[in-house]
Formats: structure tokens, sequence, C-alpha cells
């Protein structure tokens, strides 16, 4: 005897008619409409990473660096025992969590933003010149790259820590020599496709030179991908700036920053108190990714004429 088609039962049918059941169609399409429009990961940016690193030094409830041990793994506002004068609680020496937030915001902002500048001006650099040259150019310049994709980075940060010392220059040092190589893969790979166009033929027939041509005509062809690749490298650099300093291979304290902050309570997690010392900064990591890895996917769906089409 044949068996009974569940989708095919009555129960079923009906609950797809009342609409108790979602449909698969509809979920895509409100799914496809939520990406046309940014306004989500833009809020979250604002709220949780760029207004407080702007304005962590008026908005900030209380100093970052200075607690109180009078006030130590006070829980938050909401909680037994808590305060509104602490509003997120404070952790083992008094310091205000909401308050370290705010400015380990800025602490990643500016490490983000120098770390992928240098990164993508060097990666393009030698990514246009690897795939506009070729030869003996593309041949060191892609070995270099595959040098760079194979170092273990965790390991090179502690090697640098350890002939220097923890710092801000550290971990961007360490953030470029990891991202470069990123840039430089995907622009000489958009370089390889951009100089066989036609335009390119005729800027070299009107007698361009080569430095003309690769700024003027093969740079604004690749830059769309380029923009797509570094917002989507903010989330990846503040995870990886969080790991190093979680490993005390990154920011030194007291300096706040949010990895730090998650290391500081990491004791603290197992018991009942001081588990909002890592937990809220990071939910602020996973805000901030979260929100950057939509955003990009939202500008490589706006800045790609196929995707567009689709």
């Amino acid at each position: 005897m044949a068996a009974e088609n569940p989708i095919a039962s009555p129960a079923v049918a009906d609950a797809f008619a009342d609409g108790a059941v979602a449909q698969p169609g509809r979920l895509s399409r409100i799914w496809r409409e939520a990406r046309r429009y940014p306004l989500f990961p833009i809020a979250l940016l604002l709220i949780v990473m760029v207004i407080p690193a702007i304005g962590a030094d008026w908005i900030a409830p209380h100093d970052a660096k200075l607690g109180s041990l009078s006030s130590k793994l006070q829980p938050p506002a909401w909680m037994e025992g808590g305060s509104t004068e602490h509003l997120l609680g404070t952790d083992r020496v008094g310091r205000d969590i909401l308050s370290r937030i705010m400015h380990g915001a800025r602490v990643s902002v500016v490490i983000a933003a120098i770390a992928i500048c240098i990164a993508g001006v060097l990666g393009t650099t030698l990514g246009i010149a690897a795939g506009y040259w070729g030869g003996w150019v593309d041949a060191v310049v892609m070995r270099l790259v595959d040098i760079s994709l194979s170092i273990p980075i965790i390991l090179l940060a502690l090697v640098i820590v350890a002939a220097t010392k923890p710092s801000m220059a550290t971990v961007i040092t360490v953030l470029v020599l990891l991202m470069w190589s990123r840039y430089a893969r995907l622009v000489r790979g958009e370089t390889l496709a951009v100089r066989v166009q036609d335009f390119i033929a005729r800027a070299r027939v009107s007698g361009a030179s080569h430095r003309r041509i690769m700024i003027r005509h093969v740079l604004p062809n690749v830059f769309n991908s380029i923009i797509v690749l570094a917002t989507l490298n903010v989330g990846f650099v503040i995870i990886l700036e969080a790991t190093l300093s979680f490993l005390g291979a990154g920011i030194p304290p007291p300096q706040p920053a949010w990895g730090l902050m998650v290391a500081d309570g990491r004791v603290l997690i197992a018991s009942a108190q001081g588990w909002w010392v890592s937990l809220f900064p990071g939910l602020a990591i996973m805000l901030v990714v979260l929100s950057m890895n939509l955003l990009g996917d939202w500008l490589r769906d706006r800045l790609d004429p196929k995707q567009r089409q689709v």
C-alpha cells in the first residue's frame, strides 16, 4: 500500500491555507526585500560602533580606565543589586562596562580604518601591477601572496609581540601583513579581465602611458570590488583584533578593547557573578560583525551589474 503524502493531507493543506506554516516563496521575498535597504545594518553600526567611537568622551557615563573597588562586579541595572549608575554593570575592579564598550569601539574603529587603508592601498597597487604587467612581476607578487596566506596569523602576532611589546601598532602591523594579500589576489584577477578590453587597447593606441592606463582606466573598473572587500574585512579585522587582545598579543591593559574585556571576564563566566563582564563586549563584537557582513552583501548586490539584473 502506497504511503500517504503528508503534504497532501487535509490538516497540512489547511495550515498552508490559513498561513500557519510559512511558505518558502514568501520567506525568500521578505529576505530579498530586506536586503535591498541597508537601514538595519547601518543603524546597528551607528548605535554600537560609530556614535560611541566618535562621542565616547562626551556620552560615556564614567571614566573607562578608572574604577572603584567598592562597586566591583556590580550587576546590570535591571538585576537585583544593580544600579542605574552602571547600566551594564562593572568588572572586577569596579570599572563601568558601558563606558569601556564605548571607548573600545573607538579602538576598533581606529585599528580597522588604518589597517584596511594600508592593506588596501598596498594590495591594490601590487595587484594592478601583477595583473597589468604579467610575466615575472605577476610571478613574484603571487608567490608573496602565497607566502602571506600560508603564515599562521596567531604565531606571527606572538613572534612580533615577543620581539617588541603589545601595542596598537603591533596589531595594525599584523593585520596589514595578513590582509594585503587578499586585496592583491582579488585586484589581480579583476585586472586580468580588464586589460584585454577594447578601451584599454584604444588608450594604448592614443599614446597613454602605462601609469595613466592603470590609474585612469584599470583602477576605476576594479574599485567596486575593493570597496566590497574592504567592507567585509571590517568584521574580520574586529574579530582578529579581539582575538589577539584576548590572547594578550593585542591591545595592552588598561586600554579598553573588546577582546581584552572578554578576556577579563572569562574566569567569571561559569560563576553566578560576573557573567556580564564578557557577555556585553561579546555582543558588541557580534552585532558589529553581523551588520558589516549584511552591509557588504548589500554593497555587492548594488555595485555588481550582474547581481542587479538578477
